[in-house]
């Protein structure tokens, strides 16, 4: 009688719902960038380390859609380019007339290269020779394009010199291996899938800028770094200087001080596991997030810095 009561009872409670989970959902960007794979990694770290909650990575349009998708709470988090995120914040370029102040940082993840892609033999050896080609800028409602609009026109070049389109990465290899292309931007971090594929099959080339136009486009967006893409992070590509820069996991405001509080212990007590995903992550560590982070903090995200010893700045704090 014991044992069928013990399989009853156990019968009973093989049968009884889990218990709920709240869904949260990351806003990436398309599936040949890092963003998707990054976004991925975050979602399994609070799908395996916070109690209560699964997460899952959403393919959007990238940075300036994802900042609005949490504004009006169809995203709880969001990958966005610092730029991106402090127009967003503030209501400047992209956002003119539409601030967004419930925008809070989390942690910066790691940066972006700005990567001006074209073919060996497209007759295109700088920035100057992209008038009158054709040219993507990025995928509708990506930072990229906001990225690329900005160094464009810094150095006197703007749309009307272009025949602009407006692709994701994976379409804008596409294109170039295809030629209907003469050349794309890519600000993504870097190795990124779509670069590495279209250079099995091509012979590729990055721009490397001027020091003149290194140095308007840092005048354009001071967030903006100078840094290296490693010579062989692609292959045939010898090591260029690029521009760069951060690239932020942001939420509401309106999101409990808890349970970022939670995400963000957990990404950074698992941050192997992000690693493991994509080689980006590397460059996810509290010092880059002090550093780098365009917005305030999440009240949240500041309780787990200050318990690891962390100076938060007060420019970091709401």
């Amino acid at each position: 009688m014991n044992v069928i009561k013990a399989v009853a009872a156990a019968l009973t409670l093989a049968a009884a719902p889990a218990m709920a989970q709240t869904q949260l959902s990351v806003a990436t960007g398309g599936t040949g960038g890092v963003y998707f794979p990054m976004g991925g990694g975050v979602a399994e770290v609070i799908n395996n380390h916070v109690d209560g909650y699964a997460a899952t990575a959403e393919v959007t349009g990238a940075s300036v859609e994802n900042m609005g998708l949490i504004a009006t709470g169809d995203a709880d988090m969001g990958l966005g380019l610092a730029d991106t995120v402090q127009q967003a914040y503030s209501g400047t370029g992209r956002f003119d007339g539409q601030q967004l102040p419930m925008l809070r940082a989390m942690a910066s993840m790691y940066a972006n290269m700005i990567q001006i892609v074209t073919l060996e033999g497209s007759g295109i050896s700088s920035l100057q020779d992209l008038a009158g080609k054709r040219v993507s800028v990025g995928a509708p409602g990506s930072g990229t394009e906001v990225n690329a609009q900005i160094i464009l026109e810094a150095n006197g070049i703007t749309y009307d010199d272009i025949d602009e389109q407006r692709l994701n990465f994976n379409e804008t290899a596409d294109a170039l291996a295809n030629g209907d292309i003469d050349a794309g931007f890519w600000s993504v971090g870097a190795p990124t899938s779509s670069i590495l594929n279209l250079a099995t099959t091509q012979s590729i080339a990055i721009l490397e800028l001027s020091e003149a136009e290194f140095e308007a486009a840092l005048g354009a967006q001071p967030l903006f770094a100078r840094t290296t893409l490693a010579e062989g992070t692609y292959e045939g590509v010898p090591a260029t200087a690029v521009l760069g820069a951060a690239n932020v996991m942001t939420v509401s405001s309106e999101m409990s001080e808890d349970l970022v509080y939670d995400i963000t212990r957990a990404i950074f007590e698992n941050i192997d596991d992000l690693r493991a995903v994509h080689p980006a992550a590397n460059q996810t560590t509290i010092d880059f997030t002090l550093s780098a982070t365009p917005l305030p903090l999440h009240p949240g995200a500041i309780r787990y810095y200050e318990e690891t010893g962390a100076t938060v700045p007060d420019a970091l704090r709401p």
